[in-house]
């Protein structure tokens, strides 16, 4: 390959640092020692910017992201004599093709500004209204970093890292169960529409075995009554006899269901029910997995809790694991109605003229991952949290949809975790709070 083509794109209207420093007067010389860096990343390769105090362009390049790519960087970063505490990068916190780059950059020296998008899209924007050119991403983040308009991400630690991808991960696996139960009651609904009468929880063991050792309808409706009672018990743990079996098979007998295609849809229903189980098993390796990431977290030996959040009437380990895992460092948030914002929790309210709507929506503009433990934190909290419970009532009193009401609790609970966390404080019933905007 030509050696020409790997030299970086250098702009025709500056000249390269080197010969710039020469032609300065030795008064200013000094003042040309910070650059600024600006990594536009992409899955495959990233474009990196660099500009000098004056936001002139010394080094426009592409590298790959790979280690080829990052030594190709440094190699002109050492050609263009600019060293390791004289340049500060900046990159935008998209996907996680960022990750490699930053880690290994941060490992040798490089002080690297990792931001949001959103603040990026707003400079962006400022930049085409005030200017009206096509700047290159990679040049923009450059010039953010270049005029201190930074309100950086920081990378979290390792171990709220693990945290963040070992929730994010039992988060999918618990959707994904939920998917494959709504198709197994889809099936039922067809087949066997009257089976959810004989449980209180088509998932519950009991059920489960049953479908897969007696899948179709006359299946359970010819099996022999006391083979079918000695089942039961046995997967019931004796809580089930032969009442049960009597019910299942008169419902089996008498049933609404189609018969066409049974033997395409008994095949799905059983396969489906063993990836059910096969994926909660993967979800209890993940908790246990949780479970030993918060052990790091615990101050000391002799300290009853992980993480305050755990002293919170609502919010188990493995909410507390999630809500720690998205939120990272909660000295980012300057207040607990940031925080809201950021849950994607803070209220929608539709109004017209004299008209106030009473079924708000929420926003939804946050982590999809952390909107969703604190809600669960919120149902189980206005349950069993004497404090949360009277202000779920009250808002019930006002006229408040469930869900609504729902809402302002979650959002109260944001305020709870934003005030025992920032203080490093247990969850203490007696202590006198007054959280504010959390209606």
């Amino acid at each position: 390959m030509d050696a020409a083509c790997c030299m970086p794109r250098v702009t025709s209207k500056v000249e390269t640092h080197r010969e710039l420093r020469e032609t300065l007067p030795n008064n200013q010389k000094v003042g040309i020692n910070m650059f600024y860096g600006g990594i536009d990343v992409a899955k495959y390769r990233h474009e990196i910017c660099i500009v000098d105090e004056s936001g002139n362009v010394i080094l426009q390049i592409f590298v790959d992201n790979t280690r080829n790519g990052l030594d190709k960087l440094i190699h002109n970063l050492k050609r263009l004599e600019i060293e390791v505490s004289n340049v500060e990068f900046c990159l935008e916190a998209t996907g996680h093709y960022w990750l490699s780059l930053y880690y290994h950059l941060t490992e040798l020296g490089y002080k690297i500004h990792v931001i949001n998008p959103i603040q990026s899209d707003a400079l962006r924007n400022f930049y085409v209204r005030k200017t009206k050119t096509d700047r290159k991403d990679a040049h923009l983040l450059a010039d953010i970093v270049r005029f201190g308009h930074i309100s950086e991400t920081k990378l979290a630690s390792e171990t709220v890292l693990k945290l963040q991808n070992l929730s994010r991960l039992r988060f999918e696996f618990v959707r994904q169960v939920g998917g494959l139960k709504n198709r197994v009651l889809g099936i039922l609904d067809r087949i066997f529409p009257e089976y959810p009468q004989c449980f209180s929880n088509v998932f519950i063991n009991t059920s489960r075995e049953l479908l897969k050792s007696f899948t179709a309808p006359e299946d359970l409706a010819e099996a022999d009554l006391s083979e079918l009672t000695d089942f039961l018990n046995k997967h019931s743990r004796g809580r089930l006899g032969v009442d049960r079996a009597k019910q299942i098979q008169a419902l089996a007998k008498g049933t609404f269901g189609i018969n066409i295609a049974l033997d395409a849809f008994t095949l799905e229903l059983r396969l489906l029910v063993e990836q059910i189980e096969f994926i909660e098993e993967q979800i209890s390796v993940i908790e246990e997995a949780i479970d030993q990431v918060m052990e790091e977290m615990r101050p000391s030996k002799d300290t009853a809790y992980r993480h305050v959040l755990e002293t919170i009437p609502g919010i188990g380990p493995v909410l507390a694991a999630s809500i720690i895992g998205e939120i990272g460092d909660i000295n980012r948030f300057p207040n607990a109605k940031a925080l809201v914002a950021y849950a994607g929790l803070d209220a929608t309210v539709r109004s017209s003229g004299q008209f106030e709507g009473t079924r708000n929506r929420i926003s939804k503009r946050g982590s999809p991952v952390l909107r969703h433990s604190i809600w669960l934190a919120a149902v189980s909290a206005r349950r069993f949290n004497p404090e949360m419970k009277e202000f779920f009532e009250k808002k019930r009193s006002e006229g408040k949809h469930t869900l609504v009401a729902t809402g302002a609790v979650a959002r109260r609970m944001v305020h709870l975790i934003y005030s025992l966390w920032k203080d490093n404080r247990p969850f203490d019933p007696n202590y006198q709070w007054s959280p504010t905007n959390s209606r």
